[in-house]
């Protein structure tokens, strides 16, 4: 995705100075104009002017966007994963709740009806 901005942006430069006098004289200048405005490092009183230190820069620049990228999905998914097993107790502490309350009601309607409970199906005589 940033690449292909980049190199959109690099387009549009390179025309736009063809157009009107500007300091982006030629597609590698643009290409670097592109990379540093959409990664907004900004353009600073120091930066590489030959084209490695250019290539290094850029590839600096894209690696510490997917670098704050990872780190911001890992911080995420430990949350994610702290809430759903919270949820995940939560639930069965609730189902635990729900079959304890039923086995009651069970024995006191197998109370109430003179049930066995040892003898499933029998009825206890009276």
């Amino acid at each position: 995705m940033v690449a292909t901005v980049a190199l959109s942006l690099a387009f549009v430069a390179a025309i736009l100075e063809l157009l009107v006098d500007s300091g982006i004289n030629g597609f590698d200048n643009a290409l670097w104009w592109a990379i540093v405005t959409v990664t907004t490092v900004g353009y600073g009183d120091v930066v590489p002017v030959n084209g490695v230190g250019r290539v290094v820069g850029a590839v600096f620049m894209l690696e510490a966007i997917a670098f704050v990228a990872i780190v911001t999905a890992a911080i995420t998914s430990s949350f994610v994963e702290r809430a759903r097993q919270e949820r995940a107790e939560k639930s069965a502490t609730s189902l635990d709740a729900q079959l304890a309350d039923i086995t009651d009601r069970l024995e006191q309607i197998q109370r109430a009806l003179g049930v066995d409970g040892a003898s499933p199906g029998r009825h206890a005589e009276r």
